[in-house]
């Protein structure tokens, strides 16, 4: 690809030395212009640094933007009306991230004229993928640059020999490994490799980012209430909040109370398992109270439907597939499901659980009157049931008599 005529690039850009070296090697290597997009996903970090060190290594045209509330709103919140877990246990919370960086990054290419775009996802990783996917999905004739596919400066030591060599600063702390790497954003915080990497051996305390041990959290419950509306949290404690507001203050009551801790080995779409520690605090709270709503508004087929299809939806999404047919269609069933889903959860906060305390509903299916065991005045035939389970048990019935024939199943 190095051979490939460029003349402007759009770099997914931290600050971090990787991106930092990725820039200037796009600049040596293939001799073109570097245009840097650095997101606010809610990360934590300080990102003016990003742009001082991009106007020092001589770009342009630097793009910094804070795109939390598009991120919670246009990604987090579609998911969640999913249910969405990979693998039944992680809530995704990198892989709905790469989507919209890659999908601002070819509007950015755009605007600007580029002729390519850049990530520094390494050969290994998923990333690379979604990253590539959502790229070719919104612009398929762009052109793709992914250094750790083609340099071959493939150790942290030469990383940092290229560095001092092209005068580009480096942190202290950079210049000695890092015990793990560190992925996050507004919706959950990854930590991968080194230290990590034997799954045999349990996470030092060190490497939790967002929240505290569910051991240290208090002895005391935190009752907290949500509420939805078609589907998505619209306010928390009775005050309404934007979208990336909630998802904050669910983060801060997740991480006082230990709650939204995962040690995961995962099957990467490359082929190869991964371990990973994630913290999902906020949105381990939020799986919950939206599972609970939808038990008293969502119809028993029309749920079950929902929850069948939930795995192959997080895979798509997972896999990168975000911007492809099958997801947008799988997502226009599971928001078509959720007109209902407006009201109010109860949820208790203790000790790393989250439990439902509490539901209700102006579009609630549940029917006091019918389900009760005192008389319900005729709500419930209970001799109807015999008709019921008689037509249900028929082919059982049949089988059982053909496999006592000498039959079989």
């Amino acid at each position: 690809m190095a051979g490939k005529a460029v003349r402007k690039v759009v770099l997914a850009y931290s600050g971090g030395l990787d991106t930092s070296v990725i820039l200037r090697w796009l600049q040596t290597t293939y001799g073109c212009e570097v245009v840097t997009f650095t997101a606010d996903l809610g990360q934590g970090e300080e990102l003016e640094p990003a742009r001082r060190k991009a106007e020092m290594m001589g770009v342009r045209e630097i793009f910094v933007e804070d795109l939390r509330e598009t991120f919670v709103r246009d990604f987090v919140f579609p998911m969640f009306r999913a249910n969405a877990l990979y693998e039944g246990q992680y809530l995704l919370g990198t892989s709905i991230a790469r989507p919209l960086i890659a999908q601002r990054q070819i509007e950015i290419a755009e605007a600007v004229g580029a002729d390519a775009v850049a990530h520094g996802a390494t050969g290994k990783g998923n990333d690379q993928v979604r990253f590539e996917l959502a790229y070719y999905a919104l612009k398929p004739d762009v052109t793709v640059i992914a250094p750790w596919r083609e340099w071959d400066l493939t150790s942290r030591t030469k990383l940092l020999e290229f560095a001092e060599a092209h005068q580009i600063p480096i942190a202290k702390d950079k210049r000695g490994d890092a015990p793990f790497s560190v992925d996050a954003n507004l919706l959950h915080s990854s930590s991968e490799g080194k230290i990590l990497e034997d799954p045999a051996r349990p996470p030092d305390e060190i490497v939790y980012q967002r929240t505290i041990s569910p051991e240290q959290a208090p002895d005391r419950a935190t009752e907290i209430t949500i509420d939805f509306d078609g589907g998505d949290p619209v306010a928390l404690d009775g005050e309404k909040l934007s979208p990336a507001s909630l998802l904050t203050r669910l983060n801060a009551l997740g991480r006082d109370n230990g709650i939204g801790r995962l040690d995961l080995v995962e099957n990467r779409f490359v082929g190869m398992k991964s371990r990973g520690i994630y913290e999902t605090p906020g949105g381990t709270i939020l799986l919950a109270a939206h599972r609970g709503i939808e038990s008293i508004t969502l119809d028993r087929e029309a749920a079950h439907l929902k929850d069948s299809l939930m795995p192959r939806y997080a895979e798509l999404i997972y896999n990168g597939f975000w911007f492809a047919p099958e997801r947008r269609m799988l997502q226009a069933l599971i928001d078509t499901s959720q007109a209902s889903v407006t009201g109010r959860v109860r949820l208790k906060l203790y000790k790393g659980n989250v439990t439902v305390t509490g539901r209700e509903s102006p579009h609630s299916l549940y029917s006091a009157r019918v389900v009760t065991f005192e008389d319900d005045e005729g709500a419930y035939n209970q001799a109807d049931a015999q008709g019921f389970i008689r037509l249900q048990a028929l082919r059982l019935r049949l089988g059982a008599a053909a496999g006592r024939r000498g039959g079989t199943l």
